[in-house]
């Protein structure tokens, strides 16, 4: 549970810095590196998660197609027309 949590504080991160460079990028009409700095920032969050998420399935911690958001229940067998 602790890793999932994790990954989506990270993923909120990289959201928020994409958001902020585009907000500076508005406010400063393209002058100053505050766009820039918020965009390598969101770069390096971005190969931190993904390095993460490399070593915690070497690990173990998760594994591909673990996480199903939508669960499906199992087909029940219901007596057909041709029972």
């Amino acid at each position: 549970m602790f890793v999932k949590v994790l990954i989506v504080l990270m993923l909120l991160a990289i959201v928020y810095t994409l958001v902020s460079s585009f907000w500076f990028l508005v406010k400063d009409k393209g002058e100053g590196t505050r766009t820039v700095r918020r965009l390598s920032w969101r770069i390096g969050l971005s190969l931190l998660l993904f390095a993460f998420l490399y070593v915690a399935f070497l690990a173990g911690w998760v594994q591909p197609g673990s996480g199903n958001p939508i669960r499906v229940p199992a087909e029940t067998s219901a007596p057909g027309p041709s029972d």
